[in-house]
């Protein structure tokens, strides 16, 4: 097909990559044949590696590019988008500005777009987002679930090198499975393999719950003078990562009284409980399915703005605790933060969405 018989000047599509695999390729070499451009957004960019997203976006892009020759890689454009979990409205403004970039004008007129995914799962609420754009829809490649290969890439060595020499290339494009037996070792590996084996053990101790079990959860947003309190976690999951300090209600306890009970015993901040309840500015629920390794996990937050001071209070060390620190917010990235916890001082602070220039 030459250039000027394609249906679309662009066509896009929205995924996460994790990994890519036949399914995806599916879709992006009917694109290909469609369209003068193809462009790829890479979701869940610039975010901390988790079991539900293991690889960075510079990884992923490498791993899509494999799977092309140096012809249909220059009609690619693979760009990384950052989630907004909690604002629809941003994420799609942030698409529609990625590609309105990257498509301009076609001879003097404008483009024809369209959004192209798998008939099912994910790609068909996409699909509904845009109606601006025209929709392409591709039959899902039955029998290929990127949770699965997750799964048995990260639930011990044995399973790592059986999946890889084996049932992988029944899923995964030539390239991607040499990428991941590179990948296979590394310290990077090595921590997802110790998150995947203690959320085993969790599933295992509520196998015989009569029901999915639903946790509550409570976080602390505490701000003063432009800077935010964190903790940074000493223990799988997201060890070495910045957190939001926080944990589990207790039976009989209220959410707020949960909050103030973590700051106090948690991180032994030095502000009086009638002070913090004066600064207390909003609270939120946070409740994106996925949001959690553990499972369903609800969390209400609270924002507490403290009255700017030179001095910021003091955090008193908990021995055998996670280490608090008070964060300039100028230096939050969304990489460097556990779960969500980004999301949810960006609900409250307002930060900029568009991290394109990192």
């Amino acid at each position: 097909m030459g250039t000027s018989d394609h249906d679309f000047d662009c066509l896009v599509f929205i995924g996460r990559f994790q990994p890519p695999h036949l399914g995806h390729l599916a879709v992006i070499n009917e694109a290909l044949r469609h369209a003068r451009r193809v462009i790829v957004l890479v979701g869940s960019a610039w975010q901390a590696r988790s079991l539900r997203n293991p690889w960075r976006f510079d990884e992923r892009q490498s791993l899509l590019r494999s799977c092309f020759d140096d012809e249909e890689n220059d009609r690619l454009e693979i760009v990384p988008l950052l989630d907004a979990l909690y604002n629809d409205d941003v994420w799609v403004r942030d698409v529609q500005r990625k590609v309105r970039d990257i498509a301009g004008h076609h001879h003097a007129r404008l483009p024809r777009i369209g959004l192209i995914g798998a008939s099912r799962g994910q790609s068909s609420y996409y699909l509904s987002l845009f109606p601006q754009w025209e929709s392409v829809s591709v039959p899902l490649v039955d029998g290929i679930s990127a949770s699965q290969i997750r799964e048995r890439l990260f639930r011990s060595p044995s399973s790592t090198e059986d999946y890889l020499s084996t049932g992988a290339t029944h899923d995964l494009p030539p390239g991607v499975c040499e990428a991941l037996r590179s990948f296979a070792g590394s310290d990077a590996h090595r921590q997802l393999m110790e998150e995947q084996q203690l959320l085993e053990q969790y599933r295992q101790a509520w196998a015989n719950a009569p029901y999915p079990p639903i946790f509550v959860t409570v976080n602390a947003v505490v701000v003063q003078s432009g800077h935010v309190l964190l903790v940074r976690r000493t223990a799988a999951p997201g060890k070495g990562l910045l957190a939001l300090p926080g944990g589990f209600i207790n039976p009989h306890e209220r959410l707020l009284d949960a909050c103030l009970r973590e700051l106090r015993e948690r991180v032994r901040l030095k502000v009086p409980e009638p002070v913090l309840k004066g600064s207390l500015r909003g609270q939120r629920l946070f409740d994106e399915p996925h949001r959690s390794w553990r499972g369903r996990t609800l969390a209400e937050a609270f924002y507490f703005a403290l009255r700017p001071d030179q001095q910021l209070p003091q955090l008193k060390p908990v021995k055998g605790g996670d280490h608090a620190r008070w964060v300039p917010l100028a230096e939050l990235e969304p990489d460097s933060l556990f779960e969500d916890h980004f999301f949810i001082i960006q609900n409250f602070l307002g930060l900029p969405a568009d991290f394109s220039g990192i």
